[in-house]
């Protein structure tokens, strides 16, 4: 039993699909199936039924899922620890949009400084647009980006999470009381977006508004500054949830209605090489993707 089999297999128990499965580990579909078919028949033994497009696990493929994860983790630490005296050097460059799921990229750092100290990191904060640019330009080895983003020269790493749209406004602004916000409520009314291209086309199209209708007053990069302005009272953020902590001030986030989230991936620039401080962290990323 082949540790990389292993890793498919897990990727295809945390993606819930063969297709979805591949694509994270950016091999053919019917590669991953073959993996899986041939790691079947050593253990002689069902893993999962397909039901659908979806999996569903035997108890013999709950079972090596659980170990499977102990396996590899033992596995990624023993060899961590014997490399430990090739001490791996360098810069990793990152883009990164605002959002909560940064929080994912905080812990695969914190990870991998507990074996590999001497990689440091370099933040950039940015809408895609700007991140895009600086992975063309070289600036960045790797960037985070909310969508709609056009990733066609890009490999791309689901994070496996998503954002909700909706608008920051005063507590006592005329939407007081409300818990989600519709369409038509927005409509003339004054707004801030973000600059990044296609948000203010995805946003009039999800809620079935004409564009025009949108009454953008002010367009922001980074949400700080425009989280001050609605404090003023100068109009309303359409922005996603988590970036300002709202608890204990004078505004509020509140969700549309009905329903519109992004997911955020992760990319870097095709058949451009990695220095070995940003395979380290590509490979812990995807780790804690397959495992979280």
């Amino acid at each position: 039993m082949e540790t990389r089999v292993l890793r498919y297999y897990l990727a295809v128990v945390a993606e819930g699909n063969i297709s979805a499965a591949a694509n994270a580990l950016h091999i053919t579909q019917p590669t991953l199936s073959r993996q899986i078919k041939e790691l079947e028949e050593e253990l002689d033994v069902t893993l999962f039924y397909r039901k659908g497009k979806t999996i569903e696990l035997t108890k013999e493929g709950r079972y090596l899922a659980e170990h499977a994860k102990d396996i590899v983790r033992l596995i990624n630490k023993t060899t961590s620890n014997i490399n430990q005296s090739e001490e791996i050097y360098g810069e990793v460059n990152l883009g990164l949009a605002e959002s909560i799921a940064i929080q994912k990229i905080a812990h695969t750092i914190k990870s991998i400084t507990e074996s590999y100290s001497e990689i440091k990191y370099n933040l950039y904060s940015g809408n895609a647009e700007q991140i895009m640019e600086k992975l063309e330009n070289g600036l960045l080895d790797f960037g985070v980006v909310i969508e709609p983003t056009n990733k066609v020269e890009y490999e791309t790493l689901s994070l496996k999470a998503t954002d909700q749209w909706g608008i920051l406004t005063r507590k006592d602004s005329e939407f007081e009381g409300l818990t989600t916000i519709e369409p038509s409520m927005i409509l003339h009314k004054p707004l801030m977006i973000s600059v990044q291209r296609g948000v203010e086309t995805m946003i009039a199209n999800l809620l079935n508004v004409n564009k025009d209708h949108l009454n953008i007053i002010v367009r922001y990069n980074l949400l700080y500054n425009a989280a001050l302005l609605v404090k003023e009272g100068v109009g309303h953020a359409i922005t996603i949830d988590g970036i300002i902590n709202t608890d204990n001030t004078d505004l509020k986030f509140i969700p549309f209605n009905p329903s519109i989230q992004s997911e955020l991936s992760l990319i870097w620039k095709k058949d451009k090489p990695l220095s070995e401080a940003s395979k380290v962290f590509l490979e812990e990323m995807k780790y804690f993707l397959l495992n979280e």
